[in-house]
């Protein structure tokens, strides 16, 4: 929207255009309640006719206004007026820093200077819990009397909708009041950002860096032909050493320089307001350290108080020397090695009581898990003669503790046979059937096993003697050194991986939890001298989102916050810790990926746009699918909703949020926002309109990737899974346009669909049976040839028979007469199964067309040494 002189936006009056800002056009203009001139900034008109994106803008431009810094440009207004969106801001006088670097290096003195304003600033904002995420010479800003201040804070998660990645070389539109400029360069991303991944206080200490860097030498520190170049360099690569600019600076200097650039978050500068500290300091002692050659010794009286003076003096150095050297300290990098060279997923794996063999459970290429040798003197793995199965644990003794036969069911669990077997060879002997986890005690008397009971799970050491128990289930218990505590996961969200660091202590007889809630949790083994739990996942506090989606290696212990072991470039999970303190540890490359057949389609396809995404529903001719590109495990961003039409190829995305429904004819989307700590839903337009709220008084809507939530073939009644506070989750059904939630299935069994007419509800309940429940009361029927744990997946479009899969993949759908109990293979999907952990699946009620959601996961084993 460009505006004339005279025109007005509230009460702003336009004087003149400024040129373009890094979100739209920037004017000069009148406060004509205060009398005063302000900059005013036209937004891109797809913020105001996106709900969503209005709010978030909404939001964090309060979040900037309440900043109130000397070195962050002051916003002071913002509105809506139709469809255009603005934003007020003081008006600068000046030049931006790209402006001044086109004229060269910055000296040393005035660099420094304007870098500690920098920082000052970006700590003002990070301990109100705002990220820039576009630190760079475009976005700062230098007055006429010399201030610095950084512009565009808190937006740059709208300018990035449309950043162009590859543009290395933008040019900037200089306009000497503009309160801000175009989108720059990658050149200033940092690594996390290049990945992809969240961007936290830290990527904008890089951030700074390279801009430091390019003030002091004036060249970029990874300026590249090409934005895919610059990226790359990023990553992999250190910018030329400052010395090498000729410009003459302190080994201080350089070293805060090259403490920002760290490619590794956790080892640059933790915050600004550290940083700020040191270039303060810097500022009066930015020369380099000289002897000059024509200076001779000079001598000067002594006296007992210069004597005192200089003892003093020595101190202080001395401390000023420890200091930089603890904040400059680089620790020695762990040593990784890698043990498994195929292309498969890693399902767990233990060292022999010798320390010098791995035995391992893991797929490859097509085949089912299978359990491997490796020496670590060789490269080489070595089959054991075992049946089809993984590794739970190897006592001091050589006994084994196997999963044999075991299959993921849907999400990360998975079932199969407890055995045990000698590790010098032998056959295995079955112990239980249905266990899900397991480990042996150090002495090889013992099983610890994880076992569904009904809708719950329960962990029993030794087995039979219930430890602990939840609603939602346990992963890798690990019994410790002495046997008298068993570590484990305990997650309270069936399947979900968030949860919480737990022990068990076998001589009070209670559960101890080492940590809070965290996001996601994956791995788990005692340290070496068993006094900490060390875990992979993704903590929340301590730092937690400090890495954004990384599984990374922490440490628990009683009564202290979990601390940060080692962080990775990608995804880690620990399986082992070898009594000489060698971590066994999987990188992992986890992936959601999209595929199906839709309408018009000769043969199924790969519908994968993102790295990581989840599946929410088909319409019901096939025409088009719901699917939400999720934000990784730690992020601070939304999940984003999408739909796809056949022909299209590419989705269009439709806002933030869970898409668990399309309503028939695809109009309306149920859609499922958190807002604060509360489940909403409401009905998403999409096409043109706006999205509508549904109350659902005390009840919060459930996202899960098995759970379904289901229109009646006329959009009048609609099922859904939820819970009420401190309840179990159950099916839910609303009668639009005015009706109320009420129960339709028991607590515990929320896994559930309507009927075309929305009279008959077919429902799963804890003992794995398909029931039939009506709307209108009565007793639940059981299904009639459907066997235990099968899902429905589909009513048929007349009514009278579901379509019906057991959790497995490669998967095979069955088509179940309601009537008659007969039962035909209706569908088999088989997508590249390396790698694939489980999946969902949503049928259109002809069968004819259906979209698929895999979980893919490849590993790599390595050993670590040198972790502490």
């Amino acid at each position: 929207m460009t505006l004339s002189a005279g025109s007005r936006l509230g009460p702003y009056e336009i004087l003149s255009p400024l040129g373009a800002g890094g979100m739209g056009e920037v004017y000069r203009a009148l406060d004509s309640r205060l009398g005063r001139e302000v900059a005013v900034k036209v937004l891109p008109e797809r913020i105001g006719v996106d709900p969503d994106a209005l709010a978030r803008f909404e939001r964090e431009a309060r979040a900037v206004a309440a900043l109130s810094h000397p070195n962050i440009l002051g916003l002071f207004d913002f509105g809506t007026e139709g469809v255009t969106t603005y934003s007020v801001s003081e008006l600068l006088e000046g030049q931006t820093l790209r402006d001044r670097l086109g004229g060269g290096p910055v000296p040393v003195r005035k660099a420094v200077e304007y870098a500690a304003q920098i920082a000052r600033g970006l700590a003002a904002a990070h301990e109100k819990g705002i990220v820039h995420r576009d630190v760079k010479p475009e976005n700062i800003f230098i007055t006429s009397d010399g201030r610095v201040k950084i512009l565009d804070f808190g937006l740059a998660r709208q300018t990035a909708l449309g950043a162009a990645p590859d543009d290395t070389q933008s040019p900037t539109v200089a306009g000497g009041t503009s309160p801000g400029m175009v989108m720059g360069t990658v050149g200033y991303m940092s690594p996390e950002q290049v990945r992809g991944a969240p961007a936290d206080h830290r990527s904008d200490i890089f951030s700074f860096g390279s801009v430091l860097y390019e003030m002091l030498s004036g060249r970029r520190a990874f300026g590249r032909a090409t934005g895919a170049e610059t990226m790359t360099a990023i990553l992999k690569e250190d910018p030329p050493e400052l010395s090498e600019s000729g410009t003459d600076l302190s080994p201080a200097l350089a070293a805060t320089v090259r403490h920002c650039l760290e490619k590794n978050p956790a080892e640059r500068f933790q915050s600004a307001r550290d940083l700020a500290f040191d270039l303060e300091h810097a500022v009066g002692s930015s020369a380099p350290s000289r002897t000059r050659a024509d200076a001779g010794p000079r001598r000067a009286k002594r006296t007992p108080w210069t004597a005192a003076g200089s003892a003093l003096a020595g101190l202080a150095l001395l401390a000023a020397g420890a200091f930089l050297a603890t904040r400059l300290h680089r620790y020695e990098a762990p040593r990784f090695r890698q043990l498994t060279f195929h292309r498969g997923y890693v399902e767990s794996a233990r060292f022999s009581p010798d320390g010098q063999t791995v035995i391992y459970g893991s797929t490859r290429r097509d085949q089912p898990v299978r359990i491997y040798a490796a020496r670590l003197d060789s490269i080489e793995s070595t089959p054991l003669d075992l049946p089809s199965g993984t590794v739970l644990g190897i006592s001091r003794t050589g006994e084994m503790a196997l999963l044999l036969g075991c299959v993921h069911r849907g999400y990360w669990i998975r079932s199969g046979t407890l055995a045990r077997a000698p590790l010098g060879g032998g056959a295995p002997r079955d112990v239980l059937e249905h266990v899900t986890d397991g480990d042996i005690s150090p002495d090889g008397q013992a099983l610890a096993v994880v076992r569904e009971i009904g809708a719950r799970q329960r962990l029993e050491f030794p087995m039979g003697r219930t430890i602990a128990e939840t609603d939602g289930w346990i992963s890798h218990p690990r019994i410790s050194a002495d046997g008298q505590n068993v570590a484990f996961l305990e997650h309270p969200f069936y399947g979900n991986d968030a949860g919480y660091v737990s022990v068990a202590r076998l001589r009070t007889a209670g559960v101890e939890r080492l940590t809070d809630l965290n996001s996601g949790l994956d791995g788990l083994a005692w340290s070496p001298d068993g006094k900490e739990v060390w875990f992979t996942g993704n903590v929340e506090g301590a730092g937690a989102k400090d890495n954004g989606t990384r599984y990374s290696l922490w440490a628990a212990r009683r009564g202290a916050t979990p601390r940060m072991v080692y962080v990775p470039p990608m995804n880690l999970r620990i399986h082992d810790v070898s009594g000489k303190g060698t971590v066994l540890l999987s990188g992992d490359d986890r992936r959601g990926e999209i595929g199906g057949l839709l309408k018009g389609d000769l043969r199924e396809r790969d519908l994968s746009t993102w790295s990581d995404e989840a599946l929410g529903a088909i319409s019901e001719d096939g025409s088009g699918y719901l699917g939400i590109e999720q934000s990784a495990p730690g992020a601070s961003v939304d999940p984003f909703l999408y739909f796809r039409r056949a022909g299209d190829s590419a989705p269009a995305r439709l806002g933030s949020g869970n898409g668990i429904a399309l309503s028939p004819g695809g109009k309306w989307i149920a859609n499922v926002q958190r807002v604060q700590e509360t489940a909403r839903l409401s009905l998403v337009p999409t096409g043109p309109g706006e999205a509508t709220p549904i109350d659902l008084g005390t009840v919060q809507p459930r996202v899960a990737a098995h759970e379904r939530a289901t229109f009646s073939s006329d959009g009048r009644r609609f099922l859904f899974p939820g819970f009420e506070p401190n309840r179990r989750p159950r099916a839910w059904l609303i009668e639009f346009p005015k009706g109320r939630p009420r129960a339709l299935t028991p607590e515990g069994e929320s896994l559930a669909l309507l009927s075309p007419d929305g009279e008959t509800v077919a429902g799963v309940d804890a003992r794995g049976r398909i029931l039939l429940y009506r709307v209108a009361g009565g007793d639940p029927t059981e299904v009639r040839g459907a066997l235990p744990y099968e899902l429905p997946i589909q009513w048929e479009e007349t009514g009278r028979a579901l379509f019906i899969w057991d959790r497995t993949w490669p998967a095979r759908i069955a088509r179940l007469d309601l009537a008659t109990g007969a039962r035909v293979i209706w569908k088999e999907l088989s997508p590249d199964p390396v790698g694939v952990l489980y999946g969902n699946l949503v049928l259109t009620p002809d069968g004819k067309h259906y979209v698929y959601r895999i979980r893919r996961v490849l590993s790599e084993l390595n050993l670590a040494e040198g972790l502490k």
